[in-house]
């Protein structure tokens, strides 16, 4: 039987005004951010719907978006959409995971909220930096990254799209050898820190402790984990994964293979963009990729993904 996706974008989808739409079309949204304002203290529904300069601080940008995307996710749920399989690209793994049944919604959100203040404090401002390489392979990209210290592979988003990170010097090193080996561009990437680097393995060591705290229960449908592109099934093994993702590379496009090789012939990408879709097309164009980031797109992914 063919198979239905989730998938959850990462960090840098954000966007004023997501979600509002949804806010003021379904209850159970307004009572997700509503819940969301009292378990942060903070105020999540102007931070997402109104034009504001902390969106993109990833202390305030984590919890914005996983609170988007899972309600966006209960909507589709709520209208008989139900994925066999759940993933999310870094930040958007905590939606995959509460999609799969083994965090709850306020767990999810209180948790990348602490995430994203580990993060922000883990190396100070300046330090660090990451840049997307565009038109090498990820062989191309190791071999020459492999020689230089402290700067390393974040993210295999798909094929000719790599992100490297670490410190910021050893970074623009490592772009201007890529560019000199053959990359069609090296774009730098505007974010607070090295993520998904070594420099970030201490705040992964407090993550660890925040996890410790929080109730993991059964899965209730697998989910691909970034760290290894495998599915997981058993949930003991959940939180030593989220602890060594924010320091691991984002394995997105293996992951989307596996997924691929299991059956899934369809990916449902909820949240503000087309990010994930984009990636789609470039790893497998065989496949299909609906969006959902406004209420419109609901009733036409409810008619193409209803199971008869």
């Amino acid at each position: 039987m063919n198979k239905l996706a989730f998938i959850f974008p990462g960090q840098g989808a954000q966007k004023v005004g997501m979600g509002k739409d949804f806010y003021e079309t379904f209850d159970n949204v307004k009572e997700i951010f509503d819940s969301a304002c009292e378990w942060l203290d903070l105020d999540i529904k102007a931070l997402c719907f109104e034009e504001n300069d902390k969106l993109d601080l990833t202390e305030y940008s984590q919890p914005a978006l996983v609170t988007t995307c899972l309600a966006m996710a209960d909507v589709l749920r709520n209208k008989g959409i139900e994925p066999d399989i759940s993933a999310g690209l870094s930040l958007g793994e905590y939606c995959a995971i509460a999609t799969a049944g083994a965090i709850s919604v306020k767990d999810a959100i209180t948790t990348v909220r602490k995430r994203g203040i580990l993060m922000e404090q883990a190396v100070p401002a300046g330090q660090g930096a990451m840049a997307a390489v565009l038109g090498m392979t990820a062989e191309e990209i190791d071999e020459v990254v492999d020689a230089i210290s402290d700067v390393s592979v974040a993210n295999y988003n798909c094929p000719g799209q790599i992100v490297i990170t670490g410190k910021k010097e050893s970074v623009e090193e490592a772009s201007k050898k890529l560019q000199e080996a053959g990359a069609k561009r090296v774009v730098p990437l505007n974010v607070s820190g090295p993520f998904h680097s070594a420099m970030l393995e201490e705040a992964g060591e407090k993550l660890a402790d925040v996890l410790e705290k929080v109730t993991i229960s059964e899965l209730q449908i697998p989910y691909v984990t970034n760290v290894t592109a495998e599915f997981v099934k058993d949930h003991q093994k959940i939180r030593s994964l989220l602890a060594k993702q924010i320091s691991s590379p984002v394995k997105w496009q293996q992951s989307v293979e596996a997924m691929i090789a299991e059956g899934v012939d369809t990916f449902v990408e909820i949240g503000p963009g087309k990010t994930l879709a984009g990636f789609m097309r470039k790893i497998n164009r065989n496949v299909k990729v609906y969006n959902v980031q406004t209420v419109e797109d609901i009733e036409k992914v409810v008619q193409e993904c209803s199971r008869k």
